[in-house]
């Protein structure tokens, strides 16, 4: 008999967390196992079985309620009660959970169900929602209370925004609910998040951290007809690359650099949306967000430093992959991003502090980025090559499924 892995998360093959599951089913389809992915959102073509949750109606009534009642994940009962049917007919030998907010499913239903549930069930945490009243993230308020109990949230407006304030309540309900089952594996993307889960009502479980693989077969140093495509020639470019740009992830700190730097130099800023590009400075380019892997390789290669700005990172995805093409790196010490820099790939600076960038900017230039092309591949390589994250994966299933 085969061994079946299940995998629920709100999106499939798209995204961060959609690639890594897909990842993660193509590593167990190549072990002789059968794989399931169930998301909730939207989905690409898969090797593994999809599964849709629930419909858009279901999504947007689910997101509607959550914004009036900030109760979110506590609709979609019919979705997550048909998800739980195909489950009873799959029958996994594992369940792993990723990212299981997102207005598609009802955890007190799914929870109630792995509760009885005996096989072991993985989580995968990609960032800190499971266990704060509210929030994904909670840095850039400086909030401690999920610590202890969730209360007058600071972060409302966040995703995932409400009008109203139920976050103590919340808390309640998911530390109650999320420690209702015995055989959960954590498993935390960083050793910021592995941290911050050991001083939460997580903390009893067991923990590990297994870092998000880099394709470096894909994400390698590419030739590139970028400078001439945006008109960037010669000048010396600075790349930033986001899912979505707003005050956490450092659009505005763009906006102040970009009035420090010398004519000859452009920042180049990918997932920005139009009304975004229109107020852009002169200096700054703006790229709509794609799904282009090629494209995104290309821009990678071609930038003089790869800048993050972010101040909430559970890994840094985006960091990782520039590395891979030989770039190097500029980041926050911020979560998890100071993590990810090794010996001579980058650097690590406070937070605003745009004297230190310039510094560095005028080192790159003065250095080359040639200097740095060897040992940024190196050291995403050695440490977080997709081919050791998800030997990891298979190990830890392994592992469980031995117990």
């Amino acid at each position: 008999m085969k061994n079946k892995l299940l995998q629920i998360n709100v999106v499939a093959n798209s995204g961060s967390t959609g690639r890594i599951t897909e990842k993660i089913g193509i590593k167990v389809l190549d072990e002789g196992w059968e794989s399931y992915i169930a998301y909730g959102r939207w989905g690409y073509p898969s090797k593994s079985h999809l599964i849709k949750i629930g419909s858009q109606l279901e999504v947007l009534i689910h997101g509607i309620r959550s914004r009036i009642t900030d109760k979110h994940g506590y609709y979609s009962c019919s979705a997550t009660r048909k998800l739980i049917k195909e489950i009873i007919k799959i029958n996994p030998d594992i369940i792993h959970l990723h990212n299981i907010h997102g207005y598609y499913l009802n955890f007190k239903i799914l929870f109630d169900f792995l509760a009885q549930y005996n096989k072991p069930i993985v989580w995968t945490l990609h960032d800190c929602w499971s266990y704060t009243g509210h929030c994904a993230h909670y840095t850039a308020v400086g909030c401690n209370k999920w610590q202890n109990q969730c209360y007058k949230c600071p972060n409302i407006k966040s995703y995932p925004k409400s009008y109203i304030d139920n976050s103590e309540k919340n808390y309640i309900e998911k530390k109650n609910y999320f420690n209702k089952v015995h055989n959960i594996q954590i498993v935390t993307v960083s050793e910021w998040l592995h941290q911050q889960v050991q001083k939460s009502f997580l903390k009893n479980y067991p923990i590990t951290t297994i870092y998000n693989g880099i394709n470096t077969e894909i994400y390698k140093p590419t030739p590139s007809s970028i400078r001439n495509q945006y008109n960037i020639n010669t000048r010396f470019m600075i790349l930033s690359v986001a899912s979505y740009w707003n005050q956490q992830k450092g659009l505005y700190d763009f906006y102040e650099l970009s009035e420090m730097l010398p004519e000859d130099c452009v920042i180049v800023l990918v997932g920005v949306n139009k009304q975004q590009i229109k107020n852009l400075p002169h200096n700054i380019i703006g790229i709509p967000k794609t799904e282009s892997v090629s494209e995104l390789v290309e821009l990678y290669s071609t930038a003089d430093v790869y800048i993050s700005f972010s101040i909430e990172e559970t890994f840094g995805m985006t960091i990782a992959e520039s590395m891979a093409c030989g770039t190097p790196t500029i980041v926050y010490n911020s979560t998890a991003c100071p993590e990810l820099i090794g010996e001579n790939t980058g650097f690590i600076i406070n937070p605003k502090d745009f004297n230190k960038v310039m510094e560095l900017i005028k080192k790159i230039r003065l250095t080359g980025k040639d200097s740095y092309i060897q040992p940024c591949r190196k050291h995403i390589i050695q440490n977080f090559s997709e081919n050791k994250t998800y030997n990891q994966y298979i190990s830890l299933y392994k592992h469980l499924l031995e117990q």
